[in-house]
């Protein structure tokens, strides 16, 4: 299944509906920034009901010191997004040390088996997590698809893994990095461990190997992180532009937005025909995603040292309001089965309902509260 690089990634691309975010360069002058995201919040209430003008015309913009925002940034890289990024790169480790032990002897099959995708539904919700952060190493040259191929509109992930492993019976994890992202990372390990009853010697190798290039790749983006964190997330440039902040709020919102779209609209066919699948379709765990992914927004979110500088304003309700709507979420979320797909459709309309409120939220309060500016994204809209 040797795919010509170039070629595999205009598949990757195109199967995967890239989403393309353009969030606009914060001013040096953090005033006109304020100014300018009053007009945006003029022509936005024209479309909106008369309660959401009501609240736009409300919003305030909290007045955020250099050194504030330069802590605050500061918190998000050590205790938010490299744990995130550690964590997923562990499990990886932890499956690929499981396919070790099980696979010295083939067929696998059984309570081996079911270790094995155990510790992949693990490893699967540790990237839902750290996927959140939609920015910096992980998406440079796409390879965040070579972790996570999705969404694989065309299948092209079930075929290209059975091809694989066929035509690579003894696959190692160097010849599986010069492949396809289509047979690499979360979803191929997916299709190896959840569409068979046992595992062959050639399906145990693909499942060291995988698992073993998948360590690697997420290793060196914690290791990225841990020794750029300061430009990533531009912590160093705080007295002058709230250029951080921006980047790290709109990378949230944008991909909430393709989450709502790509993850529950659009596969559970909510306001138009039916595309794509549920992730984690194959092993029907897509809730357990969906809730890894909710579970970071609640942290990001909730977290007292973001809260503590909304709180700053006495008249803002907006750290309240979020809370009380991710809390409403999560408890909706766990009421519903692990597959998503066999939900009254009335429960799949609701969890809609809910991320497009906390978009909502986040669009037209908590940003303008932070006095930065949404971006703009392919998925964008409430």
């Amino acid at each position: 299944m040797k795919i010509n690089p170039a070629l595999a990634m205009a598949l990757s691309a195109l199967s995967a509906g890239l989403l393309i975010s353009c969030v606009k360069p914060a001013d040096e002058n953090k005033k006109a920034e304020v100014d300018s995201q009053a007009v945006a919040q003029d022509g936005a209430a024209s479309n909106s009901t008369a309660a959401d003008s009501a609240n736009d015309e409300q919003i305030v913009a909290i007045d955020i010191s250099a050194e504030t925002e330069k802590t605050y940034l500061t918190h998000v890289a050590e205790d938010i997004v490299i744990p995130a990024y550690a964590d997923a790169a562990k499990q990886s480790g932890l499956l690929h040390d499981l396919a070790q032990k099980h696979c010295q002897q083939a067929p696998v099959s059984g309570d081996e088996l079911q270790a094995l995708r155990a510790q992949w539904l693990v490893l699967a919700q540790a990237w839902a997590s750290a996927e959140m952060i939609n920015f910096g190493p992980a998406t440079a040259s796409m390879s965040n698809l070579y972790i996570n191929y999705y969404p694989d509109e065309r299948g092209l992930v079930h075929s290209g893994v059975a091809e694989l492993i066929a035509a690579n019976p003894k696959l190692t994890p160097e010849q599986l990095a010069n492949e396809s992202a289509i047979v690499q990372g979360v979803p191929g390990l997916e299709e190896a461990l959840f569409t068979n009853d046992s595992l062959n010697a050639a399906q145990c190798a693909y499942v060291v190997s995988a698992s073993a290039a998948l360590s690697t790749r997420l290793k060196d983006i914690e290791s990225n992180w841990q020794q750029n964190a300061t430009t990533l997330l531009a912590i160093d440039k705080t007295a002058d532009s709230d250029q951080g902040l921006n980047q790290w709020f709109n990378a949230l919102l944008s991909l909430i937005e393709t989450m709502k779209t790509n993850a529950i609209d659009e596969p559970l066919g909510l306001t138009g025909k039916a595309k794509g699948h549920l992730p984690a379709a194959t092993a029907g765990q897509s809730r357990a995603i969906i809730n890894a992914k909710l579970a970071t927004l609640n942290k990001t979110l909730t977290d007292p040292v973001l809260t503590a500088i909304l709180g700053s304003n006495d008249e803002n309700a907006i750290a309240a309001s979020l809370s009380s709507e991710l809390a409403d979420t999560t408890t909706l979320l766990a009421q519903m089965p692990e597959d998503l797909a066999t939900a009254d459709k009335a429960k799949q309309q609701e969890l809609f309902d809910h991320f497009t409120t906390i978009t909502r939220l986040m669009k037209r309060q908590l940003i303008p509260t932070l006095g930065i500016r949404v971006g703009f994204n392919s998925n964008d809209g409430d």
